[in-house]
């Protein structure tokens, strides 16, 4: 889909995508915190449940949880946090800019 300008119909759009990249950063610093908080907890959980264990099992566990948690939380918070600020840079932050006039606007819903 090619987009226009709507002043001078020229097809040189530029798009500024600051929401997208704003969002994409708070997504994955609060997915990586939620993940690595849910990390812990569970380990935290399934070591109260067994006997006498290891402690050295328990850090190198818990370390590795934490870790893979929070890659896993960081990369979700960021596909999602970068999909809205995309969506507010194209329909509501008139992030458009023609090259040609330098109007700015908002994409059609």
């Amino acid at each position: 889909m090619s987009f226009r300008c709507p002043s001078c119909n020229s097809q040189k759009i530029a798009f500024h995508k600051t929401a997208m990249r704003i969002g994409a950063v708070v997504g994955a610093v609060g997915g990586a915190a939620q993940g690595v908080s849910a990390a812990l907890a569970a380990t935290r959980t399934a070591h109260s449940v067994g006997g006498i264990p290891d402690p050295f099992a328990i850090s190198l566990s818990t370390v590795s949880s934490a870790i893979l948690g929070g890659l896993a939380g960081g990369v979700s918070g960021c596909i999602v946090g970068a999909q809205l600020g995309e969506k507010l840079d194209r329909h509501i932050l008139a992030n458009n800019f023609c090259l040609t006039c330098g109007h700015r606007f908002n994409l059609p819903t």
